[in-house]
């Protein structure tokens, strides 16, 4: 086996969250910064709430808001083709 190819590994690594959680662990990383852990997702807590990650779920509601109040008719230069059914 080839001498200093793996990683140092940290039994004391500190895991940091959004929600201010903070907890140890062992990882070859000294510090990790995440966005959700077990004490704010919904799953473990059984609170249901929006997760809203660089603002998708603003985006989405602009976006449908948008599409809604543009409601526009294309109109289209092909017509479409008719398919025929034919029974054995």
């Amino acid at each position: 086996m080839k001498k200093d190819t793996h990683p140092e590994y940290n039994p004391e690594a500190e895991v940091i969250c959004a929600c201010g959680n903070k907890f140890k662990i062992g990882s070859t990383q000294k510090k990790i910064e995440v966005e959700i852990c077990s004490a704010c997702h919904p799953f473990y807590t059984g609170n249901e709430k929006i997760m809203d990650t660089a603002g998708r779920v603003d985006k989405f509601k602009k976006r449908m808001a948008a599409k809604t109040g543009k409601a526009k008719v294309k109109k289209t230069t092909k017509t479409p083709k008719k398919t025929e059914v034919t029974e054995k």
